[in-house]
């Protein structure tokens, strides 16, 4: 095929002009939007889905009658009016007590029918087991809209379980990444600030896995959220979604 001149020119000018298509960049929200709802809570979730996040993260226990609740400590102490740990109270104990502004500790089950069809869940899996967990998920038709931040022995009775289920594991070093990729085949890796490091990024970039990497407290900015995705991040956990959200926007990694 012969070009003729005016060709060249405008194939020229148009790659000129056309923007080079930049990648979708996840929002996680830690919590839920947490700095102006109760943490791991329904109204923490429903801002987090009015802002425009991808991903609510909730943190998953099991109390002493076997219900799975949301709490990110192992005590309540912190987050309602009540003290304990959470594997040694009833649920009934649980719910009675206050998680701030008059609302109660949610169960999985309430943040998963929540989610269906508004916003995906980033499950930190702090003490259930994996069985409680497919069988959860599943019940709500939630299989593709999860992704799991687990160890990697629970995550192989949950691979076992459900395939189809998200493993989101995390490594500290390249050895470590190349063997969960090895084992577990995950199609997510989870970073932190001690682990994103070129070596670790590329091992999981390497076996097309997503990274999804933490930039909170201090990190939790313009400056470093840029820096994440110039490093390879495909999403981000924050404090602050909405600003993030809106951070993306502008630089066209979301439509506006």
């Amino acid at each position: 095929m012969k070009w003729s001149a005016l060709s060249l020119i405008l194939l020229t000018l148009t790659a000129v002009w056309l923007p080079a298509q930049t990648k979708y960049v996840a929002v996680i929200s830690h919590r839920g939007e947490h700095l102006h709802h109760p943490e791991n809570t329904m109204p923490a979730f429903a801002e987090a889905v009015r802002v425009g996040a991808d991903y609510i993260e909730v943190d998953v226990r099991t109390t002493a009658d076997g219900k799975l609740v949301l709490m990110h400590d192992a005590t309540v102490d912190r987050t309602t009016n009540g003290k304990g740990e959470i594997a040694k109270t009833t649920f009934d104990e649980v719910r009675a007590l206050d998680a701030g502004g008059g609302a109660r500790v949610p169960t999985f089950d309430e943040a998963l029918d929540y989610a269906r069809g508004k916003i995906n869940v980033y499950v930190d899996v702090k003490q259930v087991t994996a069985a409680d967990l497919v069988e959860h998920i599943a019940g709500h038709s939630m299989t593709n809209n999860v992704v799991m931040y687990v160890g990697a022995r629970i995550g192989k009775t949950v691979q076992d379980l459900e395939p189809r289920l998200k493993l989101m594991p995390e490594a500290g070093s390249a050895e470590a990444a190349q063997k969960l990729v090895d084992e577990l085949h995950p199609r997510v890796f989870a970073f932190d600030a001690n682990d994103f490091k070129p070596d670790v990024i590329a091992i999981a970039k390497q076996a097309g896995a997503l990274v999804y990497v933490d930039r909170l407290w201090a990190a939790d900015n313009a400056a470093a959220w840029q820096e994440a995705i110039d490093q390879g991040a495909d999403g981000i956990q924050t404090d602050h979604p909405e600003e993030l959200v809106g951070y993306l926007r502008s630089k066209g990694y979301r439509k506006p």
